[in-house]
């Protein structure tokens, strides 16, 4: 064997004391992770810690390891998710080139196939609107739309309790925001007035329904404080609301009687329309601004063209859904006399109903009572809403009967 020389040894306790060396630097590195252990246990002790549940969701039913649920946490608002008879038809009138499930790319490379112009089109008719544009998630919607129209000499005017999408869009934006009071439009009005001149764009944005309080905006006065000033813009998501409200199911703005004057009037398919996907209707220049600038958009491979086929089949029996609507709006106002009845105070107008318990600890105590009772009902707690408003977001479809809403509001 041959024998190991001076330098040889000297480089290998060199390479050793570098080994060393790097594993103790790998080793100070991952020291941070114990932050966030320290976080998640600051979640749990708090009771805001949460974890992905193993469901197996089954129509206004939801199996779990507790039985077999009534679900009223779902977003499927007109109960379409489960609809089997429509999925056979829907897969029996497929053409050969819309049974694709990928579109391989971005919608401004070779994602844009037909079918996504045939629903802009369609939603832009059914609005009565120069035109709409879809994107690939309610969420991709709103971080895209403010940051690609606002710079630093814009300002956004949004309510307190706007979705946390939207306040990710106003982040990502460069625009300064100043966040009125919850539903306070008189502040609105003083804000306004007070920077008009200061700014050469002001967006005033709102949701329709309020996702977690279920309240309503009037949007026939947003409509007019915009008109009031030339520079001011409205943008109103209505992801609570398409499908489930409006003779049409075209949301609060065809229900309130001015879906002619909203800028920017935003909606998902994800939710009461069990697709997926979102959509602004606007005017055709703001439909070209944001083609060309919207992030989202441009770097976001395009939704599969049958999941835009599904889409379409589904617009085009929007209108035909309104007994759903009719029975939907029905269950909701006696589930809500119900709550007022037994001493809960509650803001809703809608199918979202908020059952205020206020400390996290009780909330999920009280949901877990609910789930022994056979109803699969969540807990809502910080940072979704604010600190001291925990609550159980009862969230009612058009699947369930009059015998379910009895029950519910005997466990209740």
């Amino acid at each position: 064997m041959k024998p190991i020389t001076d330098k040889e040894k000297q480089r290998s306790v060199c390479e050793h004391e570098t080994d060393a060396q790097g594993v103790r630097k790998f080793q100070t590195e991952l020291q941070p992770a114990s932050d966030y252990e320290k976080e998640l246990q600051r979640l749990a002790d708090s009771g805001n810690l949460r974890d992905l549940p193993h469901l197996h969701p089954d129509g206004c039913r939801m199996h779990t390891s507790e039985g077999c649920l009534l679900n009223l946490s779902s977003n499927d608002y007109l109960g379409l998710g489960n609809r089997t008879d429509w999925h056979t038809e829907f897969l029996q009138s497929l053409k050969p080139e819309e049974c694709l499930f990928s579109s391989t790319s971005s919608r401004l490379l070779t994602g844009n196939y037909p079918i996504y112009d045939e629903v802009e089109q369609l939603l832009a008719n059914l609005y009565e609107r120069e035109a709409a544009l879809f994107f690939s998630s309610g969420y991709h919607m709103n971080t895209g739309i403010l940051p690609a129209l606002t710079d630093s000499r814009s300002l956004i005017l949004a309510d307190k309790l706007v979705h946390a999408s939207i306040i990710d869009g106003i982040r990502l934006s460069s625009a300064r925001c100043i966040r009125y009071r919850h539903q306070d439009y008189r502040q609105l009005e003083q804000l306004l007035e007070k920077h008009q001149h200061d700014y050469d764009r002001i967006f005033i944005v709102t949701e329709s329904i309020f996702s977690m309080d279920g309240d309503i905006a009037p949007l026939p006065l947003l409509v007019d404080l915009k008109k009031r000033y030339p520079n001011v813009l409205l943008y109103v998501d209505e992801a609570h609301a398409v499908g489930a409200r409006g003779t049409r199911g075209l949301g609060i703005a065809e229900e309130q009687g001015c879906l002619a004057d909203i800028d920017l009037l935003c909606g998902t398919m994800g939710k009461a329309l069990a697709s997926m996907g979102a959509f602004v209707v606007c005017s055709h220049t703001l439909r070209r601004y944001l083609i060309n600038k919207m992030r989202t958009l441009i770097f976001t491979t395009a939704l599969p063209p049958i999941q835009m086929a599904w889409t379409r089949f589904v617009l085009l029996r929007l209108a035909e859904l309104d007994d759903r609507r009719r029975h939907l709006l029905r269950m909701s106002r006696t589930v809500q006399q119900a709550l007022t009845a037994r001493g809960y105070t509650s803001p809703s107008e809608s199918h979202i109903l908020p059952v205020i318990i206020g400390d996290s600890h009780e909330a999920i105590l009280k949901a877990e009572d609910m789930r022994r009772k056979g109803f699969y009902v969540l807990p809502v707690r910080p940072p979704t809403v604010p600190e001291g408003t925990s609550r159980l977001r009862l969230s009612l479809t058009a699947s369930l009967t009059e015998a379910d809403v009895e029950r519910l509001i005997q466990a209740l």
